[in-house]
């Protein structure tokens, strides 16, 4: 699952931890277990209640930065989108310049899911190209398997070390792992935060999508510019308390609101079985002209929820893991594919390319988040053919070592 993306400035304000929110329905891929509680503890709602008002997760001002970070002008080659960037602060790397290649050190959240199995793929992919240019010699990483506890000892582990040039650290949660990084810092040593925020802006760059904010925006007017006032749209949610989930259904439930939709949501533990309850007995009771998810998981047995019921099929919105992407084609239903960029995999590495030869980077390296279209669809299909069900198509690794098969064969290192 994935997490916060959040500015410097809300990052160190924010107290919810994350949760990784990247789930899958690729049969070829063990899931992992599913969360037992949500945010400080709370007791997670049962799949298939209903959840109370995300009015408490609504913030206008960053609501308000990234609807216009959707729009801006992003620096660099749109071929390269992983080096992209909206342009603000830079911060100057001419300390930590060096000769020869340099050791990184990894701490990971985990690869416990699709989404992050996709991405360390293409991470892996891309330390082969900069080892082979002599820039790293090696990478060594740490695997917390999703526990901060495990992750606090892998970082303070690195720390006591003393091996690592540089440290690359996504972090399991925001609060927990914060002193953690700012230990990192305290070595001297470049740190870049990727993924998910911490409440320090210590590192030397903080790399991630726009935001949660800017996929409840594209998600709810895609669906409230196709509907009526009075319909009815079913948002199926993974999980309660995850700052990025709440921050996508905060601001597409207020656009509902706005535009006179009647949208109800339920949790539903990503179960592809709950999901199909949940369609079925809303469709029992009435029509649902759409269907809003704050990920993909689960978005083919939503689609096969109408299809066992000969109902019309919704308005939609999933996500760009390759399921979806083949469901809606194959459906022809009106649907969009909102995307949390698994590119940004990449972008760590080539920013010590860059920190290594005293380059300046952004210190908030903010990366392009635009959905998947109608219109594009069949060009990623294309893009992708042959890649598993929990493939995710903005990927971004198409001019790496390895390409197509390492990621067609799930090739974990």
């Amino acid at each position: 699952m994935r997490g916060s993306i959040l500015s410097k400035a809300t990052v160190i304000a924010a107290t919810s931890l994350l949760a990784l929110t990247a789930c899958t329905t690729d049969s070829s891929i063990e899931n992992p277990p599913a969360a037992e509680t949500g945010a400080a503890g709370e007791a997670t709602p049962a799949a298939g209640e209903p959840s109370e008002s995300s009015a408490e997760w609504f913030d206008q001002a960053v609501f308000d930065e990234q609807d216009e970070q959707r729009s801006a002008t992003f620096e660099g080659d749109p071929a390269q989108p992983y080096l992209q960037y909206i342009d603000g602060e830079m911060t100057d790397t001419s300390a930590f310049a060096a000769d020869g290649a340099q050791k990184a050190c990894f701490s990971n959240a985990s690869i416990s899911n699709p989404w992050r199995q996709t991405g360390w793929i293409t991470m892996n992919q891309q330390l082969q190209v900069l080892q082979d240019s002599g820039v790293i010699s090696e990478m060594e990483t740490r695997d917390a398997q999703d526990d901060d506890n495990t992750q606090i000892s892998d970082i303070d582990y690195f720390i006591a070390e003393g091996n690592c040039d540089a440290f690359i650290i996504s972090p399991n949660s925001t609060a927990a792992l914060t002193p953690a990084v700012e230990r990192a810092c305290e070595t001297g040593k470049p740190v870049i935060v990727f993924d998910r925020g911490v409440q320090t802006d210590c590192a030397v760059t903080f790399i991630h999508p726009i935001g949660g904010f800017a996929w409840g925006i594209d998600t709810a007017e895609f669906l409230s510019e196709r509907l009526e006032e009075g319909d009815k749209v079913v948002a199926l949610r993974i999980l309660p308390g995850v700052d990025v989930l709440e921050q996508r259904w905060a601001a597409a439930e207020r656009i509902f609101e706005e535009n006179g939709i009647d949208a109800v949501d339920y949790f539903t533990g990503a179960d592809p079985v709950e999901i199909k309850s949940i369609i079925s007995d809303e469709l029992a009771t009435g029509d649902v002209q759409g269907i809003w998810m704050d990920a993909g998981d689960g978005a083919v047995a939503a689609i096969e929820a109408f299809e066992d019921a000969g109902a019309d099929l919704p308005v939609m919105t999933g996500e760009d893991e390759m399921s979806f992407l083949r469901k809606w084609e194959e459906t022809g239903l009106d649907g969009l594919a909102p995307v949390y960029s698994n590119f940004q995999w990449r972008t760590p590495l080539l920013a010590l390319e860059k920190i290594f030869a005293g380059e300046e980077i952004p210190a908030e390296w903010v990366l392009p988040q635009s959905p998947i279209t109608e219109e594009e669809r069949g060009e990623f299909l294309t893009a992708n053919e042959g890649m598993p069900d929990g493939h995710y198509a903005k990927f971004g690794g198409e001019d790496l070592p390895g390409y197509p098969t390492v990621w067609q064969e799930r090739q974990i290192p």
